[in-house]
């Protein structure tokens, strides 16, 4: 690691015998020397990942010995050298992310021990090799992202040992249904952007190891066949953007492990089979811009998993079903464009984790439900051309909301620009009615500050008898959530023991973190909940900046909720032991999965973008929800804490700051080196732009896998002084264990975060954006 110069400076005379040659991913430069044909004798050449250009010599034809060769993540260009075939040896071929161009030479035909061939995100061009798996060893194809062009899937009808075929992104063509053989041993198939045609065939039942099917953006056309639901192992069908008819097939609720169901943009027509909402794996359905009829199917509220309904552009018609309230885990709905009239369900408030809902062009009447306050989550909503009145709900969607998402409306009215304002009710004889919606109203909410009182006295003073008396006490206070804690029924005891027992009194064998003013453990209680629990460091009487920790974060934590933010259940305060007690995020830290080559890969662009939108959304939420603003001061890889579903949550408070609006708010400082904006270094005083700053180098580190360092100091404008997608200095800057963005589109949405990103990392911080801001922009990203 860290080489640097030309190949041409080795003596490759001087390695006749030499096995193995491995200088992959340093700064290697130049092109690759003739020489290098002389090691007869070597069996494995790695030279991925450097800056290598100029064209691939011939005379690596002469290295008959080798078995793997790999030159891929480099700028080599020119054609691919016929004397390839030379290599009878040959079990692996990696050429893939470079500049190459021409066709694939016939003799490749000859690599009969090929087993993986991979030439993706190269300009290549022309058919692949016919015969090219006549060795029968062949199991990975990956040629997505060239030029190619022919009826590839003729060639390999008989090419049985396949495991991985990935061809997307080209210009293949031929009848999918007579040219696609039988491949037994498929786990993963991808003809996406191609124009193959034909009929999807009744053998696809056949492929019982086939975990994903995308077939998108093709001229596919007839019905799907029912006998696809006769092949158990799949996980995702993608069948988008075809020209597919009749009815979804009601076998597909075979399909057990099925979590992603892609149909959007086809002519499928019918009503939905009872079958099909039973998949409670299913977390994607997108059946949009069909001809589905009838009614919205209410069982599809069933389906535990579900993240994402996307219905929008059929035929459904009545009303939305009042069960969509049980939805446990959805963040996107879309039932715009369709038939649905009568009000919208009261049980809408249900939805707590829903970030997305367009219900626009239906027949909507009605109000809106007081309800919507309960969507916390609610980022983006659009309501247009309903039948609604009334007045728009006080929660953030609603009030950054602009006037094309609620337009075309009976009569709404609210405070945002061109819509009319809401007129106050005037008092006269429906004094008493008024009285009675006064008291509704104000009771619950003087009750809710009673209540709140309460529990921030009882706090208060078991936290200062605790830390001032010093007594052995038992038990602790429990911030009880609607989980396993009530089952508790704040029996402080009972949680302390249950949580000093699933530790094995905090063995070793559970610690899961260490940081800076605590342990993290892993706690297994007897109800089966899984919980994060935080035991701060042993304070001495000299020692309370981490005693200020624990209050810290739990004044703030008891004061927010977000689903971007991780959810306190309750702490313990004795004199010789503190805790708190959180939800237990199963991926762990941002800073452990980037660092974790494998975890890194499975964290794909899609997910890393919506980590940064979820990080902004918190922070939005804190800096502008919330009243006192909340900066939290510590913003960085290790406190960004991922489920298993890759959403993200902002951890560790124990540094933030309530900011006083009638003080400067300086205090000492805090935070952690190369994510702390440039200012603290000679002011202590406090402010949003703090985190902004913060923010923009952490998804500077989700886009390019590691931290930025100089990066964020030196060289801000190379990024905006790009001109094109292809040129641009960022593509080169990205994480490079991930492929390139899969297409055009995901492309720009990279270029335009990472543009936003830039502007947090402004020296001044009157040059940076604030955090709603920044969330917005990301929004309409």
């Amino acid at each position: 690691m860290g080489l640097k110069g030309t190949l041409k400076s080795l003596n490759f005379t001087s390695l006749p015998n030499i096995l193995t040659l491995d200088l992959s991913r340093n700064n290697l430069y130049g092109s690759n020397p003739q020489e290098i044909g002389k090691l007869l004798n070597l069996e494995m050449l790695y030279l991925e990942d450097n800056i290598l250009s100029g064209s691939i010599p011939s005379e690596i034809g002469m290295m008959r010995s080798l078995i793997q060769i790999d030159l891929s993540e480099n700028n080599l260009s020119g054609k691919i050298p016929p004397s390839i075939g030379n290599l009878s040896n040959l079990q692996y071929l990696a050429f893939h992310k470079n500049h190459l161009s021409g066709t694939i030479p016939t003799e490749l035909n000859m690599l009969a021990n090929l087993q993986q061939f991979r030439v993706y995100h190269n300009n290549l061009t022309g058919e692949l090799p016919h015969n090219i798996c006549q060795g029968g060893n062949l199991n990975y194809i990956i040629a997505s992202n060239n030029h190619f062009t022919g009826q590839v899937l003729k060639s390999l009808k008989n090419c049985s040992s396949l495991i991985r075929l990935r061809l997307q992104h080209n210009h293949f063509d031929g009848n999918i249904t007579d040219d696609f053989g039988v491949y037994p041993n498929l786990k993963f198939l991808d003809l996406d952007n191609n124009n193959f045609y034909g009929h999807l065939s009744s053998n696809w039942g056949k492929f019982h190891n086939l975990e994903q099917l995308k077939i998108s953006n093709n001229n596919i056309s007839g019905c799907i066949p029912p006998q696809l639901g006769e092949a158990p192992s799949l996980y995702l069908i993608d069948l988008s953007s075809n020209h597919l008819t009749g009815n979804i097939p009601k076998e597909l609720g075979n399909l057990t492990k099925l979590g992603t169901l892609l149909l959007s943009n086809n002519h499928l027509c019918g009503i939905f089979h009872a079958q099909i909402t039973s998949l409670k794996g299913l977390e994607i359905l997108d059946v949009a811009s069909n001809n589905l009829s009838g009614f919205v199917p209410k069982e599809l509220a069933n389906l535990p998993s579900l993240r994402n309904l996307n219905l929008r552009h059929n035929k459904f018609k009545g009303n939305i079903p009042v069960d969509f309230g049980n939805f446990k885990n959805l963040h996107f709905l879309d039932l715009s464009g369709n038939f649905l009239n009568r009000t919208i369900p009261e049980m809408f408030g249900k939805l707590q984790l829903l970030e997305t809902l367009n219900i626009s062009h239906n027949n909507l009447s009605g109000c809106l439900p007081s309800s919507f306050n309960h969507m916390i989550s609610l980022m983006s909503v659009d309501i247009s051309y309903n039948l609604l009145n009334g007045s728009l709900p006080n929660m953030p969607a609603f009030n950054k909301a602009t006037l094309e998402v609620l337009r075309n409306n009976a009569g709404l009215c609210g405070n945002v620009s061109g819509l009319k304002p809401c007129t106050k009710p005037t008092t006269g004889s429906h004094n008493n009615k008024t009285k009675k919606v006064i008291l509704f109203i104000v009771l619950p909410l003087a009750l809710g500050s009673l209540m709140l009182a309460i529990v921030c006295f009882k706090f208060s003073y078991c936290f200062v008898h605790s830390t001032t008396t010093r007594e052995n006490q038992v038990g602790g206070n429990v911030i009880a959530p609607t989980n396993a804690f009530t089952i508790w029924s704040f029996d402080g005891k009972m949680v302390y023991e249950n949580i000093i027992e699933a530790t094995e009194e905090f063995d070793d064998k559970h610690l899961i973190g260490v940081g800076a003013h605590g342990s993290v453990y892993k706690a297994e209680l007897h109800t089966g909940e899984v919980v994060a629990v935080k035991k701060l460091h042993i304070v001495t009487n000299e020692e309370t900046s981490d005693l200020s920790c624990f209050t810290n974060e739990i004044q703030a934590l008891t004061e927010i909720r977000h689903r971007n933010i991780v959810k306190l259940y309750g702490f313990c305060s004795r004199s010789h032991l503190s805790f708190l007690v959180y939800e237990f995020m199963e991926k762990g830290s941002l800073e452990k999965i980037l660092k974790d080559d494998e975890e890194a890969i499975a964290f794909d662009w899609t997910k890393r973008l919506n980590v940064i939108k979820d990080v902004a959304n918190a922070l939005c939420y804190m800096h502008h929800d919330c009243s006192p603003p909340i900066v939290h001061r510590d913003i960085s890889s290790k406190n960004i804490l991922l489920d298993l579903e890759y959403v993200a949550r902002v951890s560790d408070f124990g540094t933030a700051k309530l900011l006083n609006p009638n003080s400067s708010n300086w205090t000492s400082f805090a935070g952690t080196f190369g994510y702390v904006a440039p200012e603290l270094a000679y002011t202590m005083e406090v402010n949003e732009k703090n985190d902004v700053y913060s923010f923009g180098v952490l998804a500077l580190e989700i886009l390019f896998g590691k931290h930025p360092g100089d990066i964020v100091s030196n060289s801000l404008q190379w990024i905006i002084m790009g001109s094109t997608l292809d040129t641009m200095p960022m593509m080169n800057k990205l994480d490079q264990r991930l492929s390139r963005p899969a297409n055009r589109r995901q492309a720009k949405e990279l270029v335009s975060i990472a543009k936003t990103t830039i502007s947090c990392l402004a020296d001044s911080p009157q040059s940076r954006p604030t955090m709603e801001q920044v969330s917005r922009e990301l929004l309409s990203v």
